[in-house]
């Protein structure tokens, strides 16, 4: 029997890892990938961080570099790797979670290879795991090559001939960046694109946004929900250059497909050889088979990852208490906040 078991081992599950730790809790952290680190390392190859180092830290270990710089997605692997190591974290790498029930007030965890009894339950699983496709692209050829974003490495995948990406958020934006530079590439779009510099005047936007307060703004404060409405901005002026010089020439929102065509909002349709989906992700559980845990809506119920359920727990869901909460650089604020819960109903 442990007190908490932790599912994920990613920046959500490690942060709260190293606060059970100062617990002293008997609890263990598991994963179904083969390495720690692994989801950053299997992201696109060129992909770089849009926040600086500073802003990128779990709680008690700094990131190497320079601290205004921005890392790649292989550094943040080796940051995690690193933290585990330090901490002397404990983990159980490849187990897949397959089924989470709740019997005579004690979870029972089943996984691929083992079950587990825990007192208290903490899903850190983050909100980035099962890719969100439109059912319209059922209606275009198989002879189409198409994938999710989070499967794009880089352009070797392709085959030959223009590319559409959908989805106007900062993945696609690098993406159709990235790829207009040998392709012919079109962005499709369904909200106004809004643009914020990396640096302004000599600092990182972000440090601008932690003295207006806007990294700290709570989920329900008036600012906090005026962000949550208006989405996030794409993070640099790469692509707003590139449509300028018409490298990236923008689309409507997809609407249909039919055999090699896609159709936009507009009317207009586009021959394609290439689409990638950037569009984002579904965050569901389909393991978890406890009641009480969603709404009606399917939406997971909680107050800062409390759940209604005695017990369970969630760290790194989007907007948990404020924007930062499913990254690196606000996942240690909640799993503290988790942590002290935890010591607080046990003690």
């Amino acid at each position: 029997m442990y007190d908490t078991i932790v599912i994920g081992a990613g920046q959500a599950g490690l942060a709260a890892g190293y606060y059970l730790k100062q617990l002293r809790q008997k609890f263990l952290i598991l994963d179904k990938a083969a390495e720690i680190g692994e989801s950053w390392k299997e992201r696109y190859d060129s992909l770089v961080l849009f926040t600086p180092r500073r802003y990128n830290l779990l709680p008690g270990l700094p990131f190497n570099g320079e601290n205004n710089g921005f890392p790649t997605k292989d550094e943040v692997a080796v940051y995690l790797k690193s933290y585990v190591g330090i901490f002397k974290l404990p983990i159980q790498l490849k187990s897949e979670v397959v089924h989470v029930s709740k019997v005579n007030g004690v979870f029972l965890i089943i996984t691929n290879h083992n079950e587990y009894q825990a007192k208290n339950l903490i899903i850190a699983a983050g909100p980035f795991q099962t890719p969100k496709i439109p059912s319209i692209s059922r209606n275009i050829s198989s002879a189409i090559f198409q994938l999710h974003s989070s499967q794009y490495k880089n352009l070797k995948q392709l085959t030959a001939g223009n590319v559409l990406v959908v989805g106007g958020g900062n993945s696609g934006a690098q993406i159709a960046v990235e790829l207009s530079k040998e392709r012919t590439t079109y962005l499709a779009h369904s909200k106004k694109l809004r643009y914020f510099p990396l640096i302004f005047q000599k600092k990182s936007i972000f440090w601008w946004f932690e003295k207006m307060g806007i990294l700290h703004a709570k989920n329900h404060s008036l600012l906090g929900r005026l962000i949550q409405r208006k989405g996030d901005p794409i993070f640099g002026l790469q692509l707003k250059d590139a449509i300028k010089q018409n490298e990236v020439v923008l689309k409507k929102r997809v609407v249909n497909g039919k055999q090699n065509v896609v159709i936009f909002e507009d009317g207009s349709m586009l021959e394609v050889n290439n689409i990638i989906w950037a569009t984002g992700f579904e965050f569901i559980l389909p393991w978890l088979k406890i009641e009480g845990v969603l709404n009606e809506k399917g939406e997971i119920v909680h107050r800062r990852g409390v759940s209604n359920v005695t017990g369970l727990y969630f760290v790194g869901l989007q907007w948990q208490y404020r924007r930062g909460s499913a990254l690196l650089q606000g996942v240690g604020y909640d799993a503290k906040f988790i942590a002290e819960s935890i010591k607080n109903l046990t003690s």
